[in-house]
């Protein structure tokens, strides 16, 4: 299955957090989003935001002065 790529970079908080959101709500459940953002709160917003909604934090990887995120969809609500 292919990974589906987000590109939050240069966005604040809630932005990020929103973008992924809205990224993977029509996805099939099991699909990979790997989000890319230079807002450092994403580090404690986005796995925040997948434990409410029931998905996994698969990675997080700091390159330089972005997060490389990527989040599996676990539920369809």
């Amino acid at each position: 299955m292919k990974t589906l790529q987000v590109d939050a970079r240069r966005l604040l908080c809630p932005m990020p957090v929103i973008r992924l959101q809205d990224s993977i709500e029509p996805l099939p459940v099991g699909t990979e989003v790997k989000i890319v953002c230079t807002d450092p709160g994403v580090i404690n917003d986005i796995p925040a935001w997948c434990r409410i909604n029931g998905h996994s934090i698969l990675k997080i990887n700091q390159q330089d002065d972005e997060f490389h995120i990527t989040v599996r969809k676990d539920n369809d609500d």
